[in-house]
């Protein structure tokens, strides 16, 4: 398993998460082009929450989950599953 891009990640989900709802804009009354700061932040936040996710899915996904070659256990996935004669998967 690779260690590090998974905690790199786990931090990155934290942090948006943490920052989804701008607990720091609570009260403030500012408006930027008719529209609320807060609003702004949660436009501009989910804007780069779906960047992070985009570049997960191509850079990361499976992992924490998946298992390869190097890993301890040594199960392979495709051992337990077997094609039946009527073409449906048996276990």
């Amino acid at each position: 398993m690779r260690r590090l891009p998974l905690v790199g990640w786990i931090a990155v989900a934290v942090v948006l998460s943490a920052l989804a709802i701008p607990w720091f804009l609570w009260g403030d009354a500012t408006i930027v082009a008719g529209l609320p700061l807060w609003l702004w932040w949660h436009i501009g936040w989910m804007g780069t929450a779906s960047v992070a996710f985009y570049l997960f899915t191509q850079r990361a996904w499976g992992i924490g989950i998946e298992t390869g070659p190097g890993d301890s256990n040594g199960a392979d996935a495709s051992n337990h599953t077997s094609q039946s004669t009527a073409g449906g998967e048996r276990r």
